[in-house]
């Protein structure tokens, strides 16, 4: 079994920066793509970041220069540093992370998520 704990976020005011972290833990062989979507009040869980295991990372416009995306394989966390934090971020994020148990399977796992309030 794996876990996936998300931690640091809060209310902060527009302007301001955040960093989430995101720790697996439990029977990981390896981690593959990693991800940070959010979900905002009445509106669909949408990607906004992703990472590879190569560290190649994707951001879509609404992030890009604002937020980095960045890994620790041997703490098996992953962040993200959101800079310049608007109203239109407050959501619920969430990590995904595609994990293998052993080489040749690999499964998709989700965090439960961490409020992020952007006050103007």
């Amino acid at each position: 079994q794996v876990h996936l704990v998300e931690s640091g976020g809060g209310l902060v005011q527009a302007g301001g920066s955040l960093r989430l972290s995101c720790v697996a833990s439990g029977d990981i062989f390896s981690i593959d793509d990693i991800a940070w979507y959010r979900q905002a009040p009445g509106k669909q869980r949408e990607l906004i970041t992703s990472i590879t295991n190569r560290g190649n990372t994707y951001y879509t416009d609404d992030v890009k220069g604002r937020f980095t995306v960045s890994r620790d394989d041997a703490k098996k966390t992953v962040y993200l540093q959101m800079n310049r934090l608007k109203p239109e971020d407050t959501a619920v994020y969430y990590c995904r992370e595609e994990i293998r148990h052993s080489p040749k399977y690999q499964y998709e796992y989700w965090g439960q998520g961490t409020q992020v309030t952007v006050s103007s």
